[in-house]
Parts: C-alpha cells; sequence; structure tokens
C-alpha cells in the first residue's frame, strides 16, 4: 500500500469515473487500473463496485476511502512541517569551526548572520577536526565548519570557498627574497606544526611530501595550538609555517609573506552536517554571509591543487581516539 495508490482511491471516489480520475492524478487510465486492482488484491477487499454507474465504492470501500482522506491529510501536514523546519529562522544552533579558521573567519561574518538571522542564537565552539566530526554525527553540534572533503558518507557537505596555504619565512630563509615560495632541502626539519590540529598538520605534511612528524624539529617539541604563536616562533628564527591565507588578513603587509606558484595549494572549507540535518535555510544563509565577507582575493578564479588530509596516514593514527 502506498500514499499514491491512497490518492488513486480518493480521486476516483470524487470523480467516479476512471477516466477523469486518471486525469486528475495526471497517470494513464490504465495505470490508474492496476494500480486499484494491485491495492485491491493487496489487501484481499473490492474498494469499488465496477458494475455500477456512476462507480460506486463498496460498504468496506466507503470505510477505507475515509481512511485514506485521513491519513493523506497527515502526510500532507508532515510535509508543512518538514517545509517549515527548513525555512525557520528562529531557535538555537550550535556551531562548531577548526581553530585554525576561528578567529580569522568568525570576526568577518558574525555581523552579517546577525544582521540575516536576527530571531537565530548562534552558539560557537572552537574545536579540533576529529573532534567536530564526531560531535556532528552524535548531535553535539549541528554545522560545523572545517576543511572538507571529510571522507565520511554520514556527512554533507556544503562547500564555500578555497583557501589558500602561504608561507610564512624569517629574513634569514633562503626564499625570503623571492616572490613566491618553493620547497627547500632543509626545510622539512623546520617546518613548525599544532599541537592536536591533525588535519591541518596533515595538510601540511602532505604540502611538504612528508608521511609524518616525527622528523621535525627534533631538538623541541612546541606544544602550542595558536597560529599566531606560530608566526611569532617565525620571526624568532625557530623554524618557518605554512598557513592560511585569512590568517594574515589583518598583518601588516610583509614581504615574508610567501605565496606558493600555481598550482597553488589550498584547503576547501565547508559547512558540514548530518545527514538528518533540516535547517537548509539556515545553512544557505550561512553560506551567503560567509561568502560576501570574504576578502576579494579569495573569490578569484585560480589555479590550485587541494590538499588531502582525511586519507593521511598521520591523520589516521592521530585521530584514531575519536573513531
Amino acid at each position: 500500500m502506498t500514499i499514491q495508490q491512497l490518492k488513486y482511491i480518493v480521486a476516483l471516489d470524487e470523480e467516479r469515473h476512471f477516466a477523469r480520475a486518471a486525469e486528475v492524478c495526471m497517470v494513464t487510465q490504465p495505470g490508474l487500473t492496476i494500480q486499484l486492482k494491485n491495492l485491491e488484491e493487496e489487501i484481499g477487499i473490492k474498494i469499488f463496485d465496477r458494475n455500477k454507474v456512476p462507480l460506486t465504492p463498496t460498504i468496506l470501500g466507503i470505510e477505507i476511502i475515509n481512511r485514506a482522506k485521513k491519513i493523506l491529510r497527515e502526510a500532507d501536514e508532515i510535509r508543512d512541517f518538514v517545509v517549515n523546519e527548513k525555512n525557520l529562522l528562529e531557535g538555537e544552533v550550535k556551531v562548531g569551526i577548526i581553530s585554525t579558521l576561528s578567529p580569522y573567519l568568525i570576526p568577518l561574518f558574525i555581523k552579517a548572520m546577525k544582521e540575516a538571522t536576527p530571531k537565530v542564537h548562534f552558539i560557537i565552539r572552537e574545536s579540533n577536526t576529529g573532534q567536530l566530526m564526531k560531535d556532528v554525527e552524535t548531535g553535539t553540534i549541528d554545522v560545523a565548519i572545517m576543511a572538507t572533503p571529510t571522507g565520511n558518507a554520514n556527512l554533507i557537505e556544503h562547500p564555500i570557498f578555497k583557501e589558500p596555504f602561504v608561507a610564512y619565512l624569517n629574513e634569514s630563509h633562503p626564499m625570503a627574497k623571492e616572490a613566491f615560495y618553493e620547497m627547500q632541502p632543509g626545510d622539512k626539519t623546520e617546518l613548525l606544526l599544532l599541537h592536536h590540529e591533525f588535519c591541518y598538520n596533515a595538510q601540511l605534511l602532505d604540502i611538504c611530501g612528508l608521511k609524518s612528524s616525527d622528523k621535525i624539529k627534533e631538538q623541541f617539541t612546541y606544544d602550542i595550538s595558536s597560529i599566531e604563536t606560530l608566526k611569532n616562533l617565525v620571526r624568532a628564527h625557530l623554524g618557518f609555517a605554512i598557513i592560511p591565507q585569512l590568517s594574515i588578513l589583518n598583518d601588516a603587509p610583509s614581504g615574508l609573506f610567501k605565496p606558493f606558484s600555481e598550482p597553488i595549494p589550498v584547503r576547501e572549507i565547508s559547512l558540514v552536517v548530518s545527514d538528518s540535518f533540516s535547517k537548509k535555510l539556515i545553512l544557505e544563509k550561512m553560506n551567503e554571509a560567509i561568502w560576501n565577507s570574504l576578502p576579494d582575493s579569495l573569490k578569484k578564479d585560480f589555479a590550485y591543487r587541494k590538499i588531502r588530509w582525511n586519507d593521511s596516514p598521520y591523520f589516521v593514527k592521530a585521530v584514531s581516539k575519536f573513531m
């Protein structure tokens, strides 16, 4: 028994004629006749007396038709509820965002979101990629703003923009006078990473062609989680950093921030939700607010290569505790 079959018998009851009912249902008359026959065979009851003109429902058919009308009304109510939920712009929305993006993106778009959705209360929390993926799946947060693709079939990704990586060098670096950064033989042991930012670190290792961070900076271990601290370490000549472009948006112009030549390594930034998330209009408003708040340099077309992270041996090992 299907909703469509119930629609057919209600239409037949109202029209009392197969051809007119088929026209109302936008189906062929033979198709409608077959569906009625299938339904009657399934329930073992004749719904209509075909020997009478006009077509007349049987006594049990009248009760079945009345129940079908009730079911169809309830189905319409469910449809209306879903549409309203998708378009609802009020209530509470819990947003998680990777900490390598949060300090730079949140101040840009939050004002636009407040204006676009004045009745929505946003709760924003920074976290690392592994935790965000787990929190979206369990419903602890509604939306994650993070680097994708995740490789998780239970999550739905809505890409917003591609953020280039740039190299930040100190004055003594051999590429300090060059227009673009290229990896140097001694750079692999000088690369500065962030503690617990497994996705971010996996991206950097991929850019540098490394499989793990075991041989980086053997003399010191920096237990830090801030890109701003990475910058200060570079200024102190303690290594070099590869950082997202948004993180230098408010920095004074410096020839030591070096772009890569094309294809530029980028990370894809997306809104990530579970497959049961229903507030579609919220996602549209967030996507629009973020895109409109971006600097023009991130909206231009350029040749790029998307940096992987979810299949990195380093990442898989590091986030195993979240699985």
